[in-house]
């Protein structure tokens, strides 16, 4: 019997309430990203938190380091003062993947100042190394304990460096919520547009998906009203917007406004893919299915996806349809060692 799918926005919950955030997670609520400190009110923390409870933001997410080299503005005075003021206070950490053990040493040295979260920002950089990433967080963890509050940012559309490892940073012991970048009058489209392409690419992960919205470059009120209702309309846990140095006073007027849910005229659905397609969302997929990782979706992964569909009660059209994607991340993806030529999945996996 050929299952029925669930409609579209009921499955994007599904997909990422596999690890939901706690009820105290500072992903939760609104969030300001800092650049430079001082160039933030000054970098007066009295003036920081009057300006951000005014405008109903919880969270600052201030960067710490970027690669190897640590930025003295995330310190121990600052974090205390300003969690002191009611705020929750997180570091982000710009990596770059070429000395991750270094990288994730200066990450725990961020989360032992106080830090109530660690966000990661990984992007075209990262491209390509995975065996980084795994030896990153496996010493981050070590530092930080498998429950301490990771977000992974990076750009929105997964498919603009579709080497960027996704299914480490975001897969078993990785972070617990997904930041995209969701910059829609930087991109050049609309909020609707780039709102929805990013749910689509990212909700495969099956992480909580907290989106950033733009502040900078001045866009329109109703733009950013409008990413903060898409954001309810599908259950997001928390926004966050960069930065505070570059919004204008318009942009601040507009979080100070009440959040009505949008109404979706049609949820965005997870990606498809199909035979010919590349790049990291096929690796995910792969690992799911317990076959060879390749990120090149060929006539193995066909046969494969076809043969999950028929076994569990779905079309076997061989490419990856929203029923699909809701019954592939129910599993475990198969355990990954990384190597310098690519994947090879751990004995006992299959």
């Amino acid at each position: 019997m050929v299952r029925r799918a669930l409609p579209v926005l009921a499955l994007l919950v599904c997909l990422w309430s596999a690890a939901p955030a706690a009820a105290s997670d500072p992903f939760s609520g609104t969030g300001m990203w800092i650049w430079q400190l001082a160039r933030s009110e000054h970098g007066d923390v009295g003036a920081l938190a009057a300006r951000a409870k005014a405008a109903g933001v919880d969270t600052l997410i201030i960067k710490g380091a970027n690669a190897t080299q640590r930025w003295p503005q995330f310190s121990p005075a600052v974090v205390s003062a300003l969690r002191a003021q009611g705020l929750n206070v997180c570091a982000y950490h710009f990596l770059y993947g070429r000395r991750p053990a270094a990288e994730a040493a200066l990450s725990a040295q961020l989360v032992a100042t106080g830090a109530d979260c660690l966000v990661v920002d990984v992007e075209g950089q990262y491209a390509g190394r995975y065996r980084a990433a795994q030896t990153y967080l496996a010493r981050l963890r070590a530092a930080i304990g498998p429950d301490y509050p990771l977000g992974f940012t990076s750009l929105p559309f997964v498919s603009w460096h579709s080497a960027i490892p996704y299914p480490v940073f975001l897969g078993p012991g990785g972070a617990q919520v997904n930041l995209p970048q969701v910059y829609w009058k930087a991109i050049g489209g609309s909020v609707d547009g780039v709102f929805a392409r990013t749910i689509s690419e990212n909700a495969i992960y099956g992480r909580p998906i907290a989106p950033i919205g733009q502040l900078y470059s001045r866009p329109s009120a109703g733009s950013v009203a409008r990413f903060r209702a898409l954001a309810a309309a599908l259950g997001a846990p928390g926004v966050s917007f960069w930065s505070w140095q570059s919004a204008a006073p318009s942009g601040w007027s507009a979080l100070r406004r009440p959040v009505v849910p949008a109404v979706w005229g049609q949820a965005p659905a997870p990606i498809v893919l199909r035979r010919g397609a590349r790049g990291d969302q096929v690796a995910w997929l792969q690992q799911h299915l317990v076959v060879h990782v390749t990120s090149r979706f060929d006539a193995a992964t066909e046969d494969a996806v076809r043969a999950f569909q028929l076994a569990h009660g779905l079309v076997p059209s061989g490419q990856t349809d929203a029923a699909t994607w809701q019954a592939v991340l129910a599993g475990t993806p198969a355990p990954v060692r990384w190597t310098a030529r690519g994947a090879r999945l751990l004995r006992g996996a299959a």
